[in-house]
């Protein structure tokens, strides 16, 4: 888990890593607390590196015949 943590990080997990502190950041100073669960979202992802991005998720089409 701390391998998962601590290596591999990139463009994406840095985005994600800033979306969720400036949500949390603006729940704190606005006092709408709902923007929090978007922050954890964001920085679950962040932080253990899942989520959709890259290829990561795409849907293999196959025709059948």
């Amino acid at each position: 888990m701390k391998n998962v943590i601590l290596t591999n990080w990139h463009a994406m997990r840095y985005l994600r890593l800033g979306i969720a502190l400036f949500l949390f950041y603006n729940a704190y100073e606005t006092h709408e607390w709902f923007f929090v669960l978007f922050g954890a979202f964001f920085l679950l992802q962040a932080l253990l590196n899942i989520g959709c991005g890259a290829n990561s998720c795409g849907v293999n089409y196959t025709k059948n015949k």
